[in-house]
């Protein structure tokens, strides 16, 4: 398998009267999240935080303080992610139809192999409506060299001026993110495994 996918995530905070606040997003069909993102095949990864930040907030002044930190982000067992984009084939043959495709940074389920392919399955789902149930489901080979086991998470810091609205949206990844601001001491409950990367951030804050 080939090297390292890299992902970005941003904190992006404010200064209050009464502290600090995180910039959070309710997902419509996954939960609240963390602006981050995938670094793109050849991106500076600091380009990378910069833009997701942009891209997930609709906010261009943001100001980058710092980077926090970079640590392994590790797959689950039975997952592979996309190490870049690719075709997905019917059957473990380039010659098949090949519909569907995969940008990179995306974790699959793995199915099954065979030689110099992997079957895999795509899926999404709606936590809160149906949460039993796939919207969206892509199963197909493809090349191994499109897939590796390795990811490696990189924390950077934000500041966003002041003032600036309490609550917004933006239209991105074919749904609309309500942003919101939260205080740190007192964030709602943010979706898992993100609520773990917390600890970075608090690290430097206290």
């Amino acid at each position: 398998m080939p090297g390292v996918i890299d992902k970005v995530t941003c904190f992006i905070t404010r200064r209050t009267d009464r502290g600090t606040d995180l910039l959070l997003f309710n997902h419509p069909h996954v939960g609240v999240q963390i602006p981050a993102g995938t670094v793109n095949p050849g991106e500076d990864i600091e380009t990378a935080a910069k833009r997701e930040a942009a891209e997930e907030t609709g906010l261009n002044n943001l100001r980058l303080l710092r980077k926090i930190a970079n640590a392994d982000d590790p797959v689950p067992d039975g997952f592979l992610l996309t190490a870049q984009p690719t075709h997905v084939y019917s059957r473990p043959d380039l010659h098949s139809i090949d519909w569907a495709h995969f940008r990179s940074g995306l974790t699959v389920e793995v199915l099954r192999h065979a030689p110099g392919f992997t079957q895999v399955c795509y899926r999404e789902q709606d936590r809160f409506i149906h949460p039993h149930y796939s919207s969206y489901n892509i199963t197909g080979w493809v090349p191994d060299e499109a897939l590796t086991n390795r990811r490696i998470r990189h924390f950077y810091l934000f500041n966003a001026p002041t003032p600036s609205p309490q609550r917004w949206e933006v239209a991105i990844d074919y749904a609309v993110f309500e942003l919101f601001w939260a205080p740190l001491d007192n964030l709602p409950p943010i979706v898992s495994p993100q609520d773990s990367w917390l600890k970075w951030l608090k690290g430097i804050l206290t």
